[in-house]
């Protein structure tokens, strides 16, 4: 069964179930009603006859009986009876005279007061004492208001169950279809797109409804997939050139070798060329090996509390002795007053790897010009922003920067293998951190770290 099919009968049997119980209920209490309010009329009634037939003063009982003609109307079938309970002739033979049930004229005698339905006939007698004898009057007559008012209102409620039936019917599959039609024409564009038209996107709904989220939210992961599909191209591409070059290069070198005896210097020179190569290699996948323990947030390394400046200075002499070329400045002008605002949790070796990263890279690409790292800190962030001025990054390349092997086209002078970058990324998205990098071709790059402060003990 479908899902429309299935919320328009839910929809069909919720209704339906609603109208049953609140006709039944109208009914069912209107009729109850009916009844108390009829043999409260008899009751009236008998009170009236009572005083009529045994007040002494005619004068006052013309009056009761003057009032009671004015403003009671006259029942179907209205009868009364007087039935005395002094004398030889008892109640119940009375009672059997007139036709009516023993037990209920007992029952008035006793309680003061009774009711009785027979058939369609309602009787109510009271018990009236006169000069000290007991009496039981009774009136009867046909409720015609149950026997045809409730009867027009039970078929005006069943005909009108049976429309809102119809009606419902109608809704629910008018809903149902309706409802859906969106999800329907999101399916059949979906199923239009593949692997090689991923570009392709659903066309948006100008409402604040479920379906235009849901639209702007498949949408989102469309871009997200596409850019997943081109980062794999990317790395197969980039990944197949780094790893297949010095492959290439050790296979050659012992081809060549190997083509015929030569001397030992020979050897040694092509031996020499093979190593570095393997060198190369090693460090490839050495670094992707890494890559990709720091992409695993549940494999995370033992943290300490660490001053965020004093491994930035800890950085810059391990840069001095590597390249001490380098023109790195500290600016501390924005240090805070609280030097604990500068203390982070992490891992120092991993730190110092993306730090270390991130500055090689600046004096690498700016051809050791100056470079800048200034650090700021605010109650929960402390800041690290890395500025340089070289050969930036072209905004068309800024997407793909943090792909793996991937080098910016302005680069391919400069050695390196495009793995330190997305290192340094997830090495600070693993201490819950984000790194933005900001850059204009031939104008520069910065790049901002953000880190959290660590909670005071």
């Amino acid at each position: 069964m479908s899902t429309r099919t299935r919320i328009a009968l839910v929809l069909f049997i919720s209704n339906v179930l609603i109208v049953l119980l609140f006709g039944g209920a109208v009914y069912y209490f209107q009729n109850t009603y009916s009844y108390i309010d009829f043999y409260k009329r008899l009751e009236t009634r008998a009170t009236i006859a009572a005083k009529y037939n045994f007040e002494t003063d005619r004068l006052n009982a013309d009056a009761v009986m003057a009032i009671r003609n004015q403003h009671l109307e006259r029942l179907s079938d209205e009868r009364e009876y007087i039935l005395s309970a002094a004398g030889n002739d008892t109640l119940i033979a009375q009672a059997e005279r007139l036709g009516i049930q023993s037990d209920f004229v007992v029952q008035a005698l006793a309680d003061g007061k009774a009711t009785l339905k027979n058939g369609e006939t309602f009787y109510t007698g009271i018990k009236y004492l006169h000069n000290n004898q007991p009496y039981v009057v009774i009136v009867s007559a046909d409720n015609y208001y149950t026997s045809h008012h409730l009867s027009f209102l039970r078929n005006v409620l069943l005909y009108g169950m049976f429309f809102i039936a119809l009606l419902t019917t109608y809704l629910s599959w008018y809903f149902s279809r309706h409802v859906f039609d969106p999800i329907k024409r999101i399916t059949g564009n979906v199923k239009q797109i593949s692997t090689d038209n991923i570009h392709l996107r659903l066309s948006e709904v100008d409402n604040n409804s479920e379906v235009s989220e849901l639209v702007s939210t498949f949408n989102d992961l469309l871009s997200r997939i596409e850019t997943a599909f081109e980062t794999q191209k990317n790395f197969v591409s980039n990944a197949s050139h780094e790893l297949g070059t010095p492959l290439t290069t050790i296979i050659g070198e012992a081809d060549v070798a190997l083509l015929k005896d030569r001397q030992p210097e020979e050897y040694q020179q092509a031996l020499k060329k093979i190593l570095s190569q393997a060198e190369r290699l090693d460090q490839i996948t050495k670094s992707l090996l890494f890559l990709a323990r720091t992409g695993y947030s549940d494999k995370k390394p033992a943290f300490e509390l660490l001053r965020t400046d004093e491994l930035i200075w800890e950085v810059k002499q391990t840069l001095d002795r590597l390249n001490p070329a380098n023109q790195v400045a500290i600016d501390s002008s924005l240090f805070p007053d609280d030097p604990y605002k500068l203390k982070v949790m992490g891992n120092r070796q991993l730190l110092h790897l993306a730090l270390a990263n991130i500055l090689s890279n600046a004096c690498k690409y700016s051809h050791n010009k100056p470079v800048t790292v200034s650090i700021a800190a605010g109650n929960n962030q402390v800041i690290v922003v890395v500025k340089d001025v070289g050969v930036g990054i072209p905004q068309e390349d800024i997407q793909f920067i943090y792909d793996p092997f991937f080098r910016a086209s302005n680069t391919r002078l400069f050695e390196g293998y495009g793995i330190g970058l997305p290192l340094a990324r997830n090495i600070i998205r693993l201490h819950h951190g984000t790194l933005q990098v900001t850059s204009v071709a031939n104008g520069g790059t910065t790049v901002q770290i953000n880190l959290p402060v660590a909670v005071k003990p």
